[in-house]
């Protein structure tokens, strides 16, 4: 069947006065599936994306929630012109303790982003108010959905392109809709990578919110691969090939409003799930391969040995003495001597910044900066 013929036949839901695109009815089998699962085309490999979904089976998880999600969150936010640098991240991990607003932003998306994702993991459900509270972390307001008209968006001549829902009562019946489209309500037969693109469109049609309308969106593209079970944990980064393909990206959006052009905008979304899925993977199996050598060479070389201290140096590729006191349970005396002993021998590099003393996983540090976004 010809992919043209994928997405078809009468609409779900829409607002036609206010310029949101009609999702289609039902994706029929067609070749949209196979750019993601080559299995379902009789292929022998599973697809990157399911690959991805298993985190690459990773030892340690939660190493790779701290430093992959903020990735994510670097590149999302630059997406929206949010710009910063990787040693920046890296240095100030609390947003409370953050210096400069770029920082303190992303460092905020990375924080909406566990929350919604333990939010998920605990119900099963991508829910509206899972939303709702993923957004007031992004933005520190409880200001809730948009009840004034949202920004109009404009070429360069100044001409009107596209103008969100202005009502209300519209933008939260919109919402109410896709919540329900979301957890199939009524069912929507098609993959769900095909349907992550859908409900991605609608959300940024919506543009629900007063601020961080896309930035909301890419974590729900996140959270609801996890709810489908195509991620164990929210390590994808989408982001990044949006920031490379960025005209695109905005390009496709608009041509779905203006010709339906629906077909191409998921094609899209998959090779943008495909591309980031392998990067994805490759760099789980980098860290694994530097976190076994990294282990071996500790183990053999010093009698201060510990998982906890491994752990460290890799849930913060910039650590501290007060990161190390804290998690390996030692005084403030003996993981500053642990740490300095580590820098003395070249597993680490000290740094001084200001105040304080970093050790920095150059290792670690190198392999999440490849292939990053420019600052």
């Amino acid at each position: 069947m010809s992919a043209r013929t994928c997405i078809r036949n009468p609409i779900f839901y829409t607002c036609r006065a206010c310029n949101v695109p009609a999702i289609p009815a039902r994706a029929g089998p067609c070749t949209l599936r196979d750019r993601c699962h080559p299995e379902a085309a009789g292929g022998r490999q599973p697809g990157p994306c399911r690959a991805q979904g298993r985190g690459g089976h990773h030892s340690q998880p939660g190493i790779l929630v701290s430093t992959l999600t903020l990735q994510e969150a670097r590149d999302s936010s630059a997406i929206e012109n949010i710009v910063t640098t990787q040693d920046d991240l890296y240095r100030d991990e609390d947003p409370a303790d953050a210096v400069g607003t770029a920082v303190k932003e992303v460092l905020r998306y990375r924080q909406a982003l566990r929350a919604g994702y333990s939010r998920v993991r605990e119900t099963g459900l991508l829910t509206l108010n899972t939303i709702l509270d993923v957004q007031q972390q992004l933005e520190c307001n409880r200001a809730g959905l948009r009840r004034l008209p949202g920004t109009a968006l404009r070429d360069a001549a100044g001409n009107l392109v596209y103008e969100p829902p202005p009502d209300a009562n519209e933008v939260r019946r919109l919402m109410g809709d896709l919540e329900r489209f979301i957890h199939d309500d009524p069912p929507f037969p098609a993959d769900p990578l095909v349907k992550m693109a859908l409900v991605h469109h609608q959300f940024e049609s919506i543009h629900p919110f007063y601020d961080g309308n896309g930035r909301t969106g890419r974590i729900v593209n996140v959270l609801y691969l996890v709810k489908e079970g195509l991620l164990d944990i929210p390590v994808l980064y989408l982001s990044r090939h949006i920031v490379r393909t960025k005209p695109d990206y905005y390009r496709l959006l608009q041509a779905v409003r203006e010709a339906d052009a629906w077909e191409d905008w998921v094609l899209y979304m998959l090779d943008a799930v495909a591309a980031a899925a392998s990067e994805t993977v490759a760099t789980v199996q980098a860290i694994r391969r530097l976190l076994q050598d990294t282990k071996q060479r500790i183990r053999a070389n010093y009698r201060f040995y510990s998982q906890d201290l491994i752990n460290n140096l890799f849930n913060h590729p910039y650590t501290r003495v007060e990161f190390a006191q804290r998690e390996l349970g030692v005084s403030r005396i003996t993981a500053t001597r642990y740490l300095d002993a580590l820098a003395a021998d070249g597993v680490l590099e000290k740094i001084r910044v200001g105040r304080n003393n970093y050790y920095i996983n150059r290792p670690l540090f190198a392999l999440l900066s490849a292939g990053a976004s420019p600052p």
